[in-house]
C-alpha cells in the first residue's frame, strides 16, 4: 500500500546530471541492478520534462509490457464482479491497450477529448498541495515505471498500473473526473496544512478507497482498491462505515496493509452531495468546524 502524492522512493540529482532513484532494502527490486538503472532512467524523463512539451517516451522492455498484459487482464476480470458501473463506463470509453504499457502522452491523447484530463510525468515525490492543486486545471501526475517482474501482483509504491489503470478509467467517467477538479480546487482554496491534510484524507477514502453500494452488492470505484490484485478481494470484508466527511477527515490509516476501514456511499449522487458539495465549498473555517464536531455528514 501508499499513500498517493507522498510514498514515492526518494529521487534525487547527482552532479554529473543523472538522476538516483533510492529503494528500500525491502522493495522487490533493491537488489537488481538492472530494475534499478531502468528506474534512474524513467525518473529521469519526468525530471527533465517541463510544462507544455510532449511528455517522453519511456522504453519499456518487452518483459515490462508482458507483466501489464498479465495485470490488465487479471484485473479485467476483478473489474466485471467488483467495479462499480460508472468505472466500468469509464474504461470502455477510454479503451486502454491491454497488451502493452500505453505512454501517458498516449493516455492523455485518449482522455483529454472525453473529460478534459491530461496526464504529468512525475519522478517521485510530489508536493500535496501540487499533486491535489493541479487536479483543477485538469491534470493528473503519474509515475512511468511499472512494479518488479519478480512480484506481478505487488507493489510497494503506485506505478504506472496504480495510476493508469486506477486512475484514467474513472478520469474517463465525467462525473468521476468532476470529482477529481472539485478535489482539486479545494486543495488550492485551503490554507492551513491541517485543512489541506483533511482534504487529501477525504480523497484518500473515496477517490483511492472508496466503495459503492451498488444493486444491492458492496462494488469499489478507489483508484487503490481497483488496480490491486489482492485487495479488491479483501475489500467486503473489511470495516464498511457510512460516508462521513467529519470521520474520515480524523481517521489514521496504515499505508503499508490493506485498507481495513472503508467508507461507502450509497449511490454515486450521495457521493456527489456529500463530498463533491464538500470540495466546492470547504475553506479552513469550516474544515475546522468539522474537526470540532460542529458540523456532521
Amino acid at each position: 500500500m501508499f499513500e498517493e502524492a507522498q510514498y514515492f522512493a526518494p529521487v534525487s540529482a547527482q552532479d554529473d546530471g543523472s538522476v538516483v532513484v533510492e529503494l528500500a532494502t525491502s522493495h522487490p527490486g533493491f537488489a537488481d541492478q538492472v530494475y534499478r538503472a531502468r528506474r534512474n532512467a524513467i525518473a529521469a524523463l519526468a525530471v527533465n520534462h517541463r510544462p507544455g512539451e510532449a511528455i517522453p517516451e519511456a522504453e519499456y522492455t518487452e518483459q515490462e509490457h508482458e507483466i501489464w498484459a498479465l495485470i490488465s487482464h487479471e484485473l479485467a476480470i476483478k473489474h466485471r464482479k467488483y467495479a462499480t458501473a460508472e468505472y466500468l463506463e469509464g474504461a470502455a470509453r477510454l479503451g486502454l491497450p491491454t497488451d502493452r504499457i500505453p505512454q501517458l502522452q498516449e493516455v492523455s491523447e485518449l482522455l483529454e477529448p472525453l473529460t478534459g484530463f491530461r496526464y504529468l510525468p512525475a519522478a517521485g515525490l510530489v508536493p500535496l498541495r501540487d499533486f491535489y492543486g493541479v487536479l483543477a486545471d485538469g491534470y493528473f501526475h503519474s509515475t512511468q515505471y511499472i512494479r518488479h517482474h519478480s512480484v506481478p501482483f505487488y507493489t510497494p509504491e503506485p506505478d504506472v498500473v496504480h495510476e493508469v489503470i486506477g486512475h484514467a478509467n474513472a478520469l474517463a467517467h465525467d462525473r468521476f473526473a468532476a470529482l477529481y477538479r472539485a478535489a482539486g480546487a479545494a486543495a488550492r482554496r485551503v490554507e492551513s496544512e491541517e485543512a489541506l491534510e483533511f482534504v487529501s484524507k477525504v480523497f484518500w477514502f473515496t477517490l483511492e478507497f472508496g466503495v459503492m453500494a451498488e444493486s444491492g452488492e458492496l462494488r469499489a470505484y478507489g483508484a487503490g482498491i481497483l488496480s490491486s490484485y489482492g485487495e479488491i478481494e479483501e475489500f467486503r470484508g473489511m470495516d464498511i462505515r457510512p460516508l462521513d466527511l467529519r470521520v474520515m477527515g480524523a481517521t489514521q490509516y496504515d499505508i503499508t496493509k490493506y485498507q481495513d476501514v472503508l467508507f461507502r456511499a450509497e449511490s454515486l449522487r450521495h457521493l456527489e452531495d456529500v463530498v463533491g458539495a464538500f470540495w466546492e465549498t470547504c475553506d479552513d473555517d469550516g474544515i475546522a468546524e468539522l474537526q470540532a464536531g460542529v458540523i456532521s455528514r
